[in-house]
């Protein structure tokens, strides 16, 4: 291990030392001495680091642990390097990233829950405070090249406008270098990409075999090779967090064709075949027990025999999925291979974030965002098996049915979200390095969370932990280092305490007993939850290595101690007081910042890649959309303004001419309404007016056209989206992503003319139906 040396690293940016020596007049004086500039380095011998995270891989998903999904890349470090099979997260994705790259809990740097669920409350704010300076920081601050690609999921939604801040952006938070996108998740085959903190469109589509998977690495493996061309004796730290294998399961076909009829069994029969090979691989010891399947998932027999295939061809779809990643992940381990410095680069491959996500339906889902609204009844049978060739296709925003996410966690209980079992935090990790670790092939079995990455990580380089960033005196990590495990398979375990919550999911691990407690599952977040103190605890004794047999009854005083641990740790880390509440999704009533306020808005022509966030949200209510536009004389044709994209919308564009609006419904359905005439050449405020039905949310209304104040064409929507439209974005006089009307393609969408302006406005009853133009930015503005 290297050592400090001269150079004090605990303050960062380390200090400026003041020239001691004389000063000399003239340059050639024989007395004029100076010191060599030294570019700043970490310590002489600390290696590249790169850590890759997968999103949604259960325990009992990869080859590497004994899954069915083919993970030769993983499976390739593993038998030249260590398999941690204790190792944790959150439980969930966003919380797990913020612990990993800080080295604290999830609710220490204020992300107890997904950035779009944040409240005031310090745990669940989504801010990584000050004195929490992240790693990437860190490694920069000491002389570390740094880059960040693929999914982040960091940032506070009010920051996530084009107009940032960019402070708790990647190279806000210490990566010089970022490709990738910002929010859960995007679409594969049409992502939100930025780089840096510019949007960028990709360089070409799904029919000529765009996949951001591919792309993201492609850029990665340029970036190695430049850093180490211009910088050879720099090292780098790289995080490369794919959006794979979050839904929507997207993979080209031909790696989903690998897997058929290999689940055609199904998923309890499935769970039988991982534990058997997961005993054979030592990854679980051999008296480890299969839990009890979950009583509100449905048997593999009770699914009717007709939707079966359709079953089977969803997780199909998911492990071509995960073997798609792996390939690529393998294709950045072939270029490090290729400029010899894979030997001195210590790899994490963090194989999921959580446990495997049972966001799907009973049954899966064509359109997983439908998940997210409320609308489980477009998913219903007949629907998703009519559209099971789509699957895994830029036609389909796929997700596989919930008996999959139990099988992929085997042997544990639950899934993503429920932090209180193994089955949503523990997930299969592979460390490899061989110049610092002489061990081949061995498993390790110390208790291990995700904080304890960065601490190991400064102990490897060298660097010690800052007393002190930007002036901000700073908390210490909490995670402990775990490099003595790296050659000592038999090192004292030193994490004997951590903590575990998500939404009132709850867990406490102390020296191999743990006591636990399910509150809500995913299918049953939209219901009414019991009070905190109605939940039953469970526990489980250090023998018990699956959490199978429960010894509450029998040991009461025992889990009474663990309850009062937990509580202790959730006093101290922030988890206090608990949230459950499926209204902090809407942020009047969680109490954070929307970046768009009022009742109107006002954007401009050339204005694009506005997320949701960013742009005020016409759901539920009443509203009109307004845009001046300038049509040439060959007439109007192309994109107006769109949000969302080919599952779930609104459109209002120009098509032959005529004003045309779409409203798409979660890709499932979708209303056009057309005006009786063409737009006119030249300069002419267009109009849309949405009378919602109210009763309720999701309702329909009627719409109306104008062109200059002028009724032109009326027709109904039925339904619409109740919370989310899509992950894609808003875009003025261009439809960017996935478009959301059939009528044009995502590309050649452009409107034919100019669109000077567009104004949406919420609930409002303009008798002329029409914005005057001098009044028009007063107007907005003055709503905001």
């Amino acid at each position: 291990m290297s050592t400090q040396g001269e150079v004090q690293r605990s303050i960062l940016p380390m200090p400026d030392m003041p020239h001691a020596g004389l000063t000399t007049y003239d340059a050639r004086d024989p007395d004029t001495r100076f010191p060599p500039i030294k570019p700043l380095r970490p310590p002489k011998e600390a290696p590249n680091v790169l850590i890759i995270l997968l999103d949604d891989v259960g325990f009992g998903a990869s080859s590497a642990f004994g899954g069915p999904a083919n993970t030769p890349t993983a499976e390739r470090l593993a038998n030249t390097g260590l398999k941690y099979n204790r190792f944790h997260t959150t439980a969930l994705c966003a919380p797990t990233r913020a612990a990993l790259l800080t080295g604290r809990n999830h609710h220490s740097v204020g992300m107890g829950s997904i950035t779009e669920a944040s409240t005031p409350a310090p745990g669940y704010n989504a801010m990584r405070p000050n004195n929490k300076a992240p790693l990437a920081e860190i490694l920069r601050l000491n002389g570390y090249s740094t880059a960040q690609f693929g999914k982040c999921h960091e940032v506070p939604p009010w920051e996530t406008s084009p107009m940032g801040p960019f402070d708790r952006w990647p190279t806000g938070s210490g990566f010089e270098y970022f490709y990738g996108f910002v929010g859960g998740e995007t679409n594969q085959y049409y992502p939100a990409i930025y780089e840096g903190t510019t949007p960028v469109e990709q360089d070409k589509m799904p029919e000529e075999g765009y996949h951001f998977t591919e792309d993201m690495t492609n850029k990665a493996i340029k970036w190695i090779r430049q850093q180490k061309a211009l910088m050879p004796d720099k090292p780098f730290f790289i995080y490369y967090a794919p959006g794979a294998t979050h839904a929507p399961h997207h993979v080209p076909a031909e790696w989903a064709d690998k897997y058929r009829g290999k689940f055609d069994q199904g998923y309890e029969k499935l769970r039988e075949e991982i534990l058997t090979r997961q005993k054979a691989l030592g990854v679980v010891p051999p008296d480890c027990e299969l839990t009890p399947w979950n009583k509100e998932v449905p048997h593999w027999e009770e699914i009717p025999d007709d939707m079966k295939p359709v079953l089977a061809r969803q997780m199909e779809v998911y492990a071509g999925f995960l073997e798609h990643t792996d390939y690529h992940i393998g294709r950045v381990i072939d270029a490090l291979e290729d400029m010899e410095i894979l030997d001195d680069t210590l790899i994490y491959y963090i194989i999921g974030d959580n446990g495997a996500s049972a966001e799907g339906t009973f049954t899966g889902a064509f359109m997983e965002l439908t998940f997210h609204n409320g609308r489980p009844d477009l998913e219903a049978p007949e629907i998703v098996k009519a559209r099971i060739n789509d699957f895994g296709t830029p036609r389909a925003y796929n997700h596989y049915a919930v008996g999959w996410a139990m099988a992929m966690n085997t042997p544990y209980q639950w899934s993503k979200m429920i932090a209180s079992h193994w089955g949503g935090t523990r997930n299969g990790t592979v460390v490899h390095w061989p110049r610092g670790i002489q061990a081949q092939g061995e498993i390790r079995n110390q208790f291990m969370h995700v904080i304890d990455i960065a601490p190991t990580v400064l102990e490897v380089a060298g660097i010690p932990e800052p007393t002190q960033v930007h002036g901000i005196t700073q908390s210490p990590m909490e995670g402990v280092s775990l490099f003595s495990t790296f050659n000592d398979a038999y090192a004292p375990e030193r994490r004997e305490t951590q903590y575990f919550e998500v939404g009132g999911n709850r867990g406490i691990y102390h020296k191999g007993w743990s006591a636990i407690t399910p509150h809500t599952a995913s299918w049953r977040a939209h219901l009414p939850q019991v009070p905190f103190d109605e939940d039953v605890w469970e526990l489980y004794g250090p023998d018990d290595w699956s959490q199978a047999r429960n010894l509450a009854g029998e040991m009461p005083e025992e889990l009474e101690r663990l309850k009062l641990l937990w509580l202790i740790e959730a006093a101290r880390y922030n988890v206090l007081p608990m949230d459950d509440r499926l209204e902090r999704l809407n942020p009047d009533l969680a109490g954070r910042p929307q970046l768009v306020r009022g009742k109107s808005q006002l954007l401009f022509g050339g204005m694009g890649r506005l997320n949701e966030w960013s742009v005020i949200s016409i759901k539920n209510k009443s509203h009109s959309v307004t845009a001046d536009v300038m049509v040439p004389n060959s007439g109007a044709e192309g994109v107006i303004v769109a949000q969302g994209g080919m599952f779930g919308g609104w459109s209002l564009y120009a098509r032959e001419g005529k004003l045309k609006y779409c409203y798409n419904l979660l890709g499932h359905k979708t209303w056009f309404v057309e005006s009786d005439q063409p737009v006119p050449a030249g300069r002419h405020q267009v109009r849309m007016e949405f009378a919602y039905d109210g009763g309720g949310i999701g309702k329909g209304g009627l719409v109306t056209l104008f062109i200059d104040g002028k009724n032109v064409g009326s027709g109904r929507v039925e339904e619409t989206h109740m919370m989310v439209f899509s992950t894609e974005d808003c875009d003025v006089g261009r439809g960017s992503g996935s478009p959301v009307s059939p009528d044009y393609g995502p590309r050649g969408n452009k409107f034919s003319g100019e669109v000077n302006w567009v104004q949406i406005d919420l609930g409002l009853d303009d008798q002329d139906h029409l914005i005057s133009p001098e009044e028009r930015l007063s107007f907005a503005m003055a709503r905001q």
